[in-house]
C-alpha cells in the first residue's frame, strides 16, 4: 500500500494551521498600520502614500483639528471623546475618496485629495459636515472642527504642503475655528515650536467658524 495518501492526510491538519497562522498574520500586519481607534491610516503609512500621491497629480491637502477636544473628555469622559475622534475619522475618509486620509495622532488629521478646483467651497462643504453632532449613548455631542488647506502642484513635496495645511488651519482657530486656504504664493514658514509654525503667515479665505 502506498504510503503517500497516509502522508498527505496526516499533513493536512499541518498545513491547515500554517493557512490560520498565515491569515492571521497579515491581519496583524493590515491592523499594524491601521490607527486602532479610527481605522485610519496611520501618520507612517499616511505620508508614504500621500507623497506618491501627490508625485503625479494637482491635490489639496488637508488638515483638521478638533476644537476645545480637552472640554469633550473632561464634561463627557474619554470614552466619549474617542466616539468623537472615531465618528470625524470615518466622515473625513468618506467624504475624501479616492484620497488618502491618516489620523496624525491626538485629535488632528490629515488628507491629501487628488484635484484642487474650487477649495473654498469645499473646505466648507467639508467642515459643514464634520461639524456635525455625534450620538453617544443617547446624547448628542457637540463637534467643532478646525480646517486648513494647501493647494499644491503636481511634485509638491509633502512636508511642505503640510506646513501650508498648518498655517492655515492655526489661523482658522485663532478665528475661533472655522476653514482658512492657505495662500499659494506666500512662502511657508519654516521655523517651528513643537511642530508648529511661528507666526503662520500667508492664509486668505478664512470662512467663520463656530464660538
Amino acid at each position: 500500500m502506498s504510503t503517500l495518501l497516509p502522508a498527505a492526510l496526516a499533513a493536512a491538519p499541518l498545513a491547515a494551521g500554517w493557512s490560520a497562522h498565515l491569515m492571521w498574520m497579515r491581519r496583524q500586519l493590515a491592523a499594524a498600520h491601521r490607527d486602532p481607534l479610527t481605522g485610519l491610516w496611520t501618520r507612517e503609512v499616511f505620508e508614504t502614500r500621500a507623497r506618491r500621491l501627490l508625485r503625479g497629480e494637482e491635490a489639496l491637502v488637508l488638515l483638521a483639528d478638533v476644537n476645545d477636544f480637552k472640554a469633550v473628555n473632561d464634561i463627557h469622559g474619554h470614552a466619549a471623546g474617542d466616539a468623537v475622534l472615531a465618528a470625524i475619522g470615518g466622515r473625513l475618509e468618506r467624504i475624501c475618496g479616492t484620497g488618502v486620509v491618516g489620523r496624525l495622532g491626538g485629535d488632528e488629521f490629515a488628507a491629501v485629495v487628488p484635484c484642487r478646483q474650487e477649495a473654498e467651497s469645499a473646505l466648507a462643504a467639508v467642515r459643514l459636515a464634520l461639524c456635525l453632532p455625534v450620538e453617544y449613548e443617547g446624547r448628542r455631542l457637540p463637534v467643532s472642527v478646525s480646517l486648513g488647506a494647501a493647494p499644491v502642484p503636481a511634485g509638491t513635496d509633502l512636508p511642505s504642503a503640510l506646513r501650508r495645511a498648518d498655517e492655515a488651519m492655526y489661523a482658522a482657530k485663532r478665528a475661533d475655528g472655522g476653514w482658512c486656504v492657505a495662500d499659494e504664493t506666500a512662502p511657508a514658514a519654516l521655523a517651528t515650536v513643537n511642530g508648529r509654525r511661528v507666526g503662520r503667515p500667508g492664509t486668505h479665505h478664512c470662512g467663520e467658524g463656530e464660538r
